[in-house]
């Protein structure tokens, strides 16, 4: 092949990429439902748009100026925790009340080859979600408690991949790797993670969704961890999703786990709710509907529980695009979420409203979630944290969410920052991560009395078992009339 040939093949192939990637980011309707129609209990769900081709709208990040804050509700003030992170994702508050802080990112992609490889590639990076993994721990300390982390360690370690959940436990720490649960040895107020840790639980790595959480049960005994779907609708096969898209369950006595949910395409927040003692979580749901298909969800976790995917949505919508056989009987025992969050909102991080907490007493009761900001939504929507109301028996309120945080985006729809993961910091202000800016953000209500803690409510038990000898005897009935004699 001569030189002028490849120059033209080549010239050819860089127009074709250059027309699909303007059809790509082009592509794709406007939402006819408003933000608020797709959230709350009873969200409106459009007819489904199947798209080849997704629709593209994204926010291109610019940082935070020195000086510039996200907007808080009236009555809170937020504040810099800490900034200048490399990619700040999840956030957990040790016991003595040092914060932990996952700097990370995707472990390295599958090059899927093509134009559509290529073009997602630039997409992942154009939205600050395409650099290599940091793979560090940062604690951060506040010692004098003004409310602003002056100490700050690096905590790195080979046995780091991708790390996202994290939990302390009895003198140890407790890592998820995208493709596995690591435990290392850690006494609190340690600022180094040295040694080789054990490893608790193997799970099936990288994916589209590599994120894995970590939640202790109350009392300890058990670990609860998610795997995020591998694909959008298992379009490469069932049997790459084995293990996936679902909550596990870690038992440290047993040293076992086990599926405790199935069917969540994206599951990411866990938390206990304080009232009910049930598990929620915040779950991604399914693309390539349209602008407003389908809508991201918080929900509760009975054991066992199946949320439909990839066959189903919202309980009884069929997503017919899927072509791995549905489960006999699925569509009878599949559950309705509890509570849409919005199309394409990207809900992460959860947390409930806690005693001691400095919020106010407009959001004593109700979960808090990090809506980290849409891709695939025109307009856009996310890039907030909201409130999500709790009567004070553990359900979920028939109200819309009330914003936070807001101001993640300028005016012409660029992205200052991505609000990530939420916790609580022990002196009870409400610790956001952004991890386009690159801040850890605090936000309180001034003045506010530490919240009241909460009591659960009384479980109940089913009744003992009569005593008796386990034995049933029958004995026949002689005035019985089936057995008299018949003329």
């Amino acid at each position: 092949m001569n030189l002028i040939k490849k120059i033209l093949i080549a010239i050819v192939v860089i127009i074709a990429i250059i027309a699909a990637y303007i059809a790509w980011s082009i592509h794709g309707t406007s939402a006819q439902y408003s933000l608020a129609d797709t959230t709350g209990t009873r969200p409106k769900l459009a007819d489904p748009d199947e798209q080849t081709i997704p629709t593209i709208k994204t926010a291109d990040p610019i940082g935070w100026k020195d000086g510039e804050a996200p907007v808080a509700a009236q009555g809170l003030v937020v504040t810099r925790f800490a900034d200048k992170l490399d990619h700040p994702r999840t956030v957990v508050t040790l016991p003595n009340g040092d914060v932990l802080v996952a700097e990370t990112n995707s472990p390295p992609r599958k090059d899927d080859g093509g134009i559509t490889g290529m073009v997602m590639g630039y997409l992942f990076k154009k939205v600050g979600a395409g650099g290599t993994s940091p793979n560090k721990i940062v604690l951060l300390r506040d010692a004098n408690g003004d409310g602003t982390a002056e100490q700050r360690f690096v905590m790195e370690n080979p046995a780091l991949d991708s790390p996202f959940g994290m939990a302390f436990r009895d003198g140890r720490l407790l890592v998820a790797n995208h493709n596995a649960v690591v435990s290392f040895p850690y006494a609190l107020g340690q600022t180094t993670l040295s040694g080789t840790p054990e490893k608790l639980m193997d799970l099936p790595g990288g994916g589209n969704h590599w994120a894995r959480n970590l939640l202790l049960s109350p009392d300890g005994n058990l670990l609860y961890v998610t795997v995020g779907s591998a694909s959008n609708i298992a379009e490469g096969g069932i049997e790459a999703e084995k293990g996936r898209a679902a909550i596990h369950e870690y038992d440290f006595t047993k040293k076992r786990a086990r599926e405790f949910a199935s069917g969540l395409r994206n599951p990411n927040g866990l938390d206990w709710n304080p009232n009910s003692q049930e598990l929620w979580t915040t779950v991604n749901e399914r693309d390539m509907l349209g602008s407003d298909l389908v809508p991201d969800y918080l929900t509760n976790v009975p054991f066992g529980a199946a949320y439909g995917w990839p066959w189903a949505y919202w309980k009884k919508n069929i997503d017919w695009r899927v072509e791995a056989p549905m489960p006999q009987y699925l569509m009878e025992y599949v559950r309705k979420p509890e509570y849409g969050l919005g199309a394409h909102v990207a809900a992460l991080g959860l947390t409930f409203s806690k005693g001691g907490n400095r919020m106010g007493a407009k959001f004593a009761s109700g979960a808090f979630i990090a809506r980290h900001g849409s891709w695939n939504r025109r307009p856009l929507s996310g890039y907030d944290v909201v409130f999500v109301g709790f009567d004070d028996r553990g359900n979920v309120l028939k109200k819309p969410p009330v914003p936070v945080l807001t101001g993640f985006l300028t005016d012409d729809e660029n992205a200052r920052g991505r609000p990530t993961w939420v916790a609580f910091a022990k002196d009870g202000a409400l610790l956001v991560s952004d991890d386009t800016g690159g801040v850890i953000w605090r936000v309180t209500a001034p003045g506010a009395q530490p919240a009241a803690a909460i009591t659960p409510l009384p479980t109940r038990q089913a009744p003992p078992q009569p005593k008796g000898t386990g034995k049933f005897i029958m004995k026949p009935n002689a005035e019985s009339d089936l057995v008299k004699p018949t003329n």
